[in-house]
C-alpha cells in the first residue's frame, strides 16, 4: 500500500515522473509528462537509474565503475533538464538512483508524496514496448499510482494536444 498522496494539499505540488532510460521513447515520455506538469501547475520529475549489477568486480575497480556510471548519469540528466528548460520552460528535479526499476520507482514513490503520476512511453520495436513498461505493465495491480503509457506513434505535435 502506498502512502497518501500530498499533492493536492497547499504546499504542494502534484509532480509527474518519467524515467529517462537512453531509449528513443523516453523522449516522448519526458515532454508528455512536462507539459502537462506546466498545464497543471504541477511539477515534473526526472529519474535516471543506473541498473544494479553492473559493479561486480575487485573493490577498486568497483568503486571507478560507480563513479564513471555516476558521472555519466549526471550528464545525461544535466542535458536532459537543459531540454526541458528550453523547450518547455520548467526547471524539472532530477534524481539518480542505482538499483532495480520497478523496486526504485515504487521507493521514490513512497518517499516523495507528491509524485502523482508515471509517464512512461512504449517503444515501437518488434521486441515488445520495452523493458520498464513490460516490467511495470505485470505489475499493474501492485502499483500505487496511475501510470500514463503513451503510444509510440504519437508525434510532439499530438503530445501537444493531448497534454
Amino acid at each position: 500500500m502506498v502512502s497518501t498522496r500530498l499533492s493536492r494539499l497547499e504546499g504542494h505540488r502534484r509532480k509527474f515522473m518519467a524515467v529517462i532510460d537512453g531509449t528513443p521513447e523516453c523522449e516522448k515520455a519526458v515532454h508528455y509528462a512536462g507539459r502537462r506538469a506546466k498545464n497543471s501547475n504541477g511539477a515534473l520529475l526526472l529519474l535516471y537509474l543506473i541498473p544494479e549489477g553492473d559493479f561486480q568486480q575487485w573493490l577498486g575497480v568497483e568503486a571507478i565503475m560507480r563513479a564513471e556510471a555516476r558521472e555519466e548519469a549526471e550528464a545525461v540528466m544535466a542535458k536532459a533538464a537543459q531540454s526541458v528548460r528550453e523547450s518547455i520552460g520548467i526547471d524539472p528535479e532530477v534524481v539518480i538512483r542505482e538499483g532495480n526499476a520497478a523496486e526504485e520507482i515504487n521507493a521514490l514513490i513512497e518517499e516523495d508524496q507528491d509524485i502523482a503520476i508515471l509517464v512512461l512511453a512504449a517503444g515501437s520495436a518488434k521486441e515488445g514496448p520495452g523493458p520498464l513498461v513490460t516490467s511495470i505493465a505485470g505489475r499493474t495491480a501492485a502499483f500505487p499510482i496511475p501510470v500514463t503509457v503513451l503510444p509510440s506513434t504519437l508525434t510532439d505535435g499530438e503530445i501537444d494536444a493531448l497534454a
